[in-house]
């Protein structure tokens, strides 16, 4: 029953970056107001990545590349996809910083499994 819900977070957390990644600048969702100040978009970027790095480290227990490979692709994808929206503009250091989130909150997951027992075979 955990994996199922593990599997629900980690889609409508996907569902929830897609449409702030490529939904028109108007209808994007913003923690305060559109005109946020960039730090606070950097932030929004590493914790919506970070979080699908955590969710996905824990439905994919010690494989670290595979979960890492996942979140950049998804990354660099929907950074490539923002260029067919005439309002959004695809840039290199999103991608850095949301593949950063991401590996971070695979790191953190990765860690935290370390240390909690493993349920007997």
């Amino acid at each position: 029953m955990r994996h199922n819900h593990l599997i629900a977070a980690a889609g409508i957390c996907l569902a929830l970056i897609i449409y702030a990644t490529l939904a028109k600048l108007a209808g994007r969702p913003a923690l305060m107001g559109h005109a946020e100040a960039y730090w606070v978009v950097v932030i929004e970027r590493f914790s919506a990545y970070g979080l699908l790095g955590f969710l996905l480290s824990f439905l994919l227990p010690g494989r670290f590349k595979l979960a890492c490979a996942f979140v950049v692709a998804v990354a660099v994808g929907l950074e490539v996809l923002q260029t067919m929206t005439p309002d959004r503009h695809p840039e290199f250091i999103d991608v850095l910083q949301k593949a950063a989130g991401g590996t971070v909150g695979v790191l953190l997951a990765q860690t935290i499994l370390a240390f909690l027992p493993r349920p007997p075979s």
